[in-house]
């Protein structure tokens, strides 16, 4: 079965069908001359004695033979050993093989003769069961009955044969035709060129056309955030580069662009640091897209400790901001250190960037919320927000919430931001079970004034 499993898996599916076709007839032509065949003269026998011994009630009750009847009768007396009815020469040599004298009240029977099979039936009546009625078939009523019976099974077993191969083809072209347009959807796409799929079905194959087509758009559209991404960078990266470049020419050629040699290095500088941060960016983005989640499931971070140091290096960032952190120091998150701490400290430098007064970081089991009371964000940016390049309106570059989703997605968790009436938080959440953390005898509560 392998084999022919393998032998078939390297033909088309036409090829496959005909196959199956040509096996399925060897199978059925076996099946119709060999086991049907013998079931059939089983079959044929039973009944030709069940029109024997209708026959013969009939006989028995009107002592008159039908001449249109497929059984002829023969009546045997017991006392005198001689048939009491003419016999005729076709049948002297047939009933001479017939033994009459029976003990038994009925006896059926059959025996074969001249390449012909004889089926009779012998039955007692009479006052003591003296007589008894032999009857048999006509020779050609059987031939003709196994004939037509036969002839009958066989159309029949043919007729739904085809008639199953007919609804095959149908369903196989099916199957091809949407194949073919798959096919030369998939061709278009890999040469570049605009493709269209309309494949109307609502069973796998349509689902696998539908799943085409949708993966096509999911990569149009990355590759649209690609292009844009490149824009981007080439333009963030251009600018710092022109500037070091330009101030650079004109100190050697002994100019001062900003008033004085000292002035002029500190815009250098400057530039060559936003520069180093695009780039550190741009590396912690790459690094965070093949960011692998080997141990799916187990709680081994405690968050609060990191949640403090991030807020412990940030805190020299605005002296005027008040940090208010409610952390339940026995929480544990799933992950590694290093990608979480990249998180939270992109979250707590977005809310510093926006905050007026404070930021409020609550932790509880599987939540993380990091509130901010600046302004709400623009309902139309609420859905872009975690999107490459998407930079608000004091944003640097674009690239901060898209690490993090990329970090909080691969450890199974889920990230959203929403507009309050009094400012905006920052959700990090989880719905999946996940091993739970060892207990802890104290939690606590802090609050931090930078």
């Amino acid at each position: 079965m392998k084999r022919l499993r393998i032998w078939l898996s390297n033909f088309t599916l036409i090829q496959q069908f005909l196959s199956i076709v040509f096996i399925t007839s060897a199978v059925l032509l076996f099946f119709v001359f060999t086991f049907l065949n013998r079931n059939i003269d089983t079959f044929v026998n039973s009944q030709m004695y069940v029109f024997i011994h209708r026959s013969q009630n009939e006989y028995l009750e009107t002592r008159m033979i039908s001449p249109e009847s497929n059984v002829l009768h023969f009546v045997y007396n017991v006392n005198s050993g001689r048939y009491l009815n003419s016999v005729s020469e076709q049948y002297v040599q047939i009933l001479r093989r017939i033994d009459p004298n029976i003990s038994e009240e009925r006896i059926d029977s059959s025996f074969d003769y001249d390449n012909m099979t004889i089926v009779y039936s012998i039955i007692s009546f009479g006052e003591n069961n003296e007589n008894r009625l032999v009857s048999i078939v006509k020779n050609n009523f059987r031939d003709e009955f196994r004939s037509a019976l036969s002839n009958g099974v066989i159309n029949i077993t043919f007729y739904v044969f085809f008639g199953l191969i007919g609804l095959i083809v149908i369903w196989v072209l099916s199957l091809i035709h949407p194949l073919d347009q798959i096919i030369a959807y998939i061709d278009k796409i890999k040469n570049g060129e605009k493709a269209s799929l309309n494949v109307e079905r609502y069973d796998e194959i349509g689902e696998v056309a539908e799943a085409l087509v949708s993966m096509n758009d999911e990569l149009a559209q990355q590759q649209k955030i690609r292009d844009e991404m490149i824009q981007n960078i080439s333009h963030d990266l251009k600018t710092p580069i022109a500037t070091i470049k330009s101030y650079s020419e004109s100190i050697k050629d002994g100019i001062y662009p900003y008033d004085t040699l000292e002035k002029s290095v500190d815009v250098i500088i400057e530039n060559a640091d936003r520069l180093e941060k695009k780039v550190y960016s741009l590396i912690t983005y790459n690094k965070m897209g093949y960011l692998v989640d080997n141990n799916e499931g187990i709680l081994n971070l405690e968050m609060a400790p990191l949640i403090q140091k991030s807020i412990l290096a940030a805190s020299v960032i605005r002296s005027d901001i008040k940090i208010i952190t409610e952390l339940d120091d026995k929480v544990l998150f799933h992950g590694d250190e290093e990608p979480w701490r990249v998180v939270i400290e992109n979250l707590l430098d977005n809310a510093l960037r926006y905050a007026h007064k404070k930021i409020r970081i609550t932790l509880s089991n599987n939540l993380l919320e990091i509130y901010n009371d600046g302004e709400n964000i623009d309902e139309e940016r609420l859905d872009k927000l975690f999107k490459p390049y998407e930079k608000g309106n004091k944003g640097k570059f674009g690239l901060g919430l898209s690490i993090v989703k990329k970090v909080v997605e691969t450890y199974g968790y889920n990230v959203t931001g929403e507009n309050l009436n009094d400012g905006v938080v920052f959700r990090i959440y989880t719905t999946r079970k996940m091993k739970k953390a060892p207990k802890k005898k104290n939690s606590k509560k802090s609050i931090i004034e930078s």
